[in-house]
């Protein structure tokens, strides 16, 4: 009876002794950090005399103080209205010509279509600092061959790398990287529908172009609402591509966006306390923008379904 009691229990037990290695690493590097750095953000370093010492330096309760300060910083308001701009171009562009991009793979009529949908998922796989640093020589008018042609037609030359066309170039870094992703997304999505479904669609009369748009596009919808969760993230967390264009030009400043702004405050001055506040801000507003956005995709396919 005993021995019976011990399997039972082992057998019980061993998925949370499977689980174990997830959960140990979950908390070290996952958990911890984060609790960590809230705990950072709560606290401050008080000086005392000319800061010299030891025991010049302590630190001390902050409370909210942080926090007041970063929602105060200019600096970082103006980040998050760059990211803002700069999310407007890449989100509707970069999910645009997936969803393009998609929608011709899985007509019937193209071909190679293996060689193509590599061709164009090829640019993610490249690493952003890579493909951002490829695109920053290919601004410069001095090394790019781009302006070399432009210069022998007679043609204008602008410069990329300053005032507005910087958005546009920042822009196209991320939508030459993120389009191939998101277009496996939405492809995969296309390929997993009934070909019944189109079967019947063409016995009633309708045209390729009616099938994309009445029946493929409203059946993808929920990998849209996914991928634009996913550009929202990382459109919101920006950081290596104007980060990596910035030595090319003067017009990127050290804070262009919030997480450079937390970079520059936490490397550049010393201050992790402040920087880990700006940080659980960006986390907080990237979790309630997904949330929000996520709740009313929920509610919208709920109300659809009703009908």
């Amino acid at each position: 009876m005993t021995s019976a009691r011990r399997r039972s229990y082992g057998v019980k037990s061993a998925p949370y002794a499977f689980l174990l290695p997830a959960v140990i690493l979950f908390a070290l590097f996952f958990a911890l950090p984060i609790g960590y750095a809230l705990w950072l953000s709560l606290h401050k370093v008080k000086v005392s005399g000319l800061g010299l010492g030891s025991g010049a330096r302590k630190e001390v309760w902050a409370g909210i103080e942080n926090y007041t300060a970063a929602l105060t910083d200019s600096e970082l308001l103006h980040g998050a209205l760059r990211v803002v701009g700069y999310g407007a171009i890449v989100i509707p562009v970069m999910l645009g010509l997936a969803l393009v991009f998609a929608l011709m793979l899985d007509a019937d009529k193209v071909r190679f279509t293996p060689f193509t949908r590599l061709a164009i998922f090829l640019p993610y796989a490249i690493p952003g600092v890579v493909a951002a640093l490829l695109w920053g020589f290919l601004y410069l008018p001095d090394v790019s061959p781009f302006y070399f042609v432009l210069d022998k037609l007679g043609l204008p030359q602008p410069d990329l790398l300053d005032g507005g066309p910087l958005y546009l170039a920042l822009s196209n870094i991320a939508v030459w990287g993120g389009t191939g992703f998101n277009m496996i997304v939405i492809y995969t999505s296309l390929r997993s529908i009934p070909a019944e479904v189109y079967e019947a669609a063409k016995l009633d009369g309708a045209t390729p172009l009616q099938i994309a748009l009445r029946i493929k596009i409203p059946m993808v919808a929920p990998s849209l609402v996914l991928t634009f969760f996913f550009s929202i993230i990382a459109t919101l967390q920006v950081f290596s591509e104007p980060t990596t264009l910035k030595p090319l030009t003067n017009s990127v400043p050290t804070t262009w966006s919030p997480l450079m702004k937390v970079y520059q405050d936490a490397f550049g001055k010393g201050d992790i306390y402040s920087a880990a506040a700006e940080a659980t801000i960006i986390a907080i507003v990237t979790l309630v923008l997904s949330f929000g956005f996520l709740r009313a995709a929920n509610s919208r396919n709920k109300q659809e379904a009703a009908r």
